[in-house]
């Protein structure tokens, strides 16, 4: 299942961090972060509870840039 998320982020760089600490969470199967549109797209396991999910990688992006925020 893929879904789309806003996002609220400063510059390219934390947005490639926060890329990165969402494709390193479990249950992501893959994420891409756009910086322009503010939006990030995020693609979860088979299985996983999305609802559940989103809320590890939004934990795991404030702790390499806390100042983030996505909104589900």
């Amino acid at each position: 299942m893929k879904k789309s998320y806003k996002i609220e982020v400063d510059c390219a760089n934390c947005a490639q961090k926060m890329e990165d600490a969402a494709k390193a969470t479990k249950g992501v199967k893959d994420a891409v972060v756009n910086f322009m549109m503010l939006k990030m797209k995020v693609e979860f396991e088979e299985g996983s509870d999305p609802g559940e999910v989103i809320k590890d990688v939004e934990k795991n992006c404030k702790a390499v840039e806390s100042d983030c925020k996505i909104f589900y």
